[in-house]
């Protein structure tokens, strides 16, 4: 009993926290997909509703796409850059899983999706050269901008590369680097200015590559765009595609699962590419929003007066031509406090002035005030 006890099994912690579907679920969720629907009702190529939106500081971006939510950070920092490199920048993605977000995943070590997860975004942006490296570099050989790409998953609902590929495109596409200026007298001394005194650069964006991902199913015979977290559990297989709206194929991850035809892939890619275009409409949409949101926000406007009407009835001179008023009255809105005493005097005097005699002169009929006083 004792040798039986010590050769017991235990599986890890993990592998209980994460959500199995019973035999009837997936029997249910392949017989929906033989019949071209889905549990959440959408079709086969249907991506799930995409939200946009973006943090108070440049750079920082949010995206839900169905349940699934991810959020974006930038940052750069000065650094040397590589041999081979002298006037290139670097770009580096960085992915942090929550347990919060789903419970396998384990804090403080990333696993394999998280792995996979930067490296497809990495090889998709960098790669395809997206952004421009060589406009990050300040002094060859010296100093180059490294932008680092923080991206936070804070609810998987399924699909995390799409989603994660958009939260990072929509940060790069807001992101505003601190202008610089080499001076010195070697020439070699970099000055970063505060963005107060200079206005933030953006960066250079060539083309967005959006990643498309496709689960597979029934031994590669069945196809779907944008799995759910429940789909996933269920696929035989998963083929990411990195398209841009011109058509062309950044890269393309299919990380183990059942083989597909050249046929199918072929397939998918053309959808992808259709996808691609409807997404970077949408990306770029948003940015545009929020540039112009942000650049209203910098406008000062000056507070505006509720306009008055005022009546001037009866101002005439007397016959004497000495300047002196005869009485008047002053007919005014209901809602005017009337003048105290201390004030008649002293709006006596200024009426006695010449220089409002000579206006008055020119009023001798009822004239009539409308707007404020910068109207007057």
């Amino acid at each position: 009993m004792q040798n039986s006890r010590s050769a017991t099994v235990r599986l890890p912690v993990m592998e209980h926290l994460r959500w199995r579907p019973t035999v009837n679920e997936r029997d249910f969720i392949e017989c929906a997909l033989q019949s071209d629907l889905r549990v959440d009702g959408r079709h086969s190529f249907d991506f799930r509703k995409l939200k946009i939106t973006f943090g108070r500081e440049d750079g920082s971006s949010e995206v839900q796409l169905g349940e699934t939510h991810v959020m974006g950070y930038v940052t750069v920092q000065l650094v040397q850059p590589y041999r081979d490199r002298p006037n290139e920048g670097t770009l580096a993605i960085f992915t942090e899983f929550s347990p919060m977000a789903d419970p396998s995943f384990e804090p403080g070590r990333p696993g394999e999706l998280a792995i996979e997860l930067g490296r497809v975004i990495d090889r998709g942006l960098r790669e395809s050269r997206a952004v421009d490296m060589e406009s990050l570099c300040v002094v060859a050989g010296k100093h180059v901008w490294s932008v680092r790409v923080d991206l936070h998953i804070l609810d998987n609902g399924g699909n995390l590369i799409d989603a994660a590929n958009i939260a990072a495109l929509a940060a790069l596409s807001t992101f505003r680097r601190p202008e610089c200026t080499v001076g010195g007298d070697d020439g070699q001394q970099v000055t970063v200015h505060d963005p107060e005194v200079r206005d933030p650069l953006p960066l250079t964006i060539h083309h967005m590559p959006i990643a498309v991902t496709f689960a597979y199913f029934g031994e590669g015979n069945i196809v779907v765009l944008d799995p759910t977290y429940k789909e996933e559990a269920v696929m035989g297989g998963r083929m990411t595609a990195i398209v841009n709206s011109n058509g062309d194929v950044c890269a393309i991850q299919k990380a183990g699962g059942e083989g597909v035809m050249s046929s199918v892939i072929m397939q998918c890619l053309r959808i992808a590419s259709v996808k691609a275009a409807d997404i970077t409409s949408k990306i770029k949409k948003a940015v545009d929003s929020y540039t112009t949101e942000k650049a209203l926000k910098k406008v000062k406007r000056l507070p505006t007066s509720v306009p008055q009407k005022i009546n001037v009835t009866n101002v005439t001179m007397d016959g004497k031509g000495d300047g002196e008023l005869e009485k008047q009255s002053v007919q005014m809105h209901s809602d005017v406090q009337q003048i105290s005493k201390g004030d008649e005097n002293q709006q006596s005097i200024k009426r006695n002035s010449p220089l409002t005699r000579d206006r008055i002169a020119k009023h001798k009929q009822t004239s009539t005030f409308i707007g404020g006083p910068s109207n007057w």
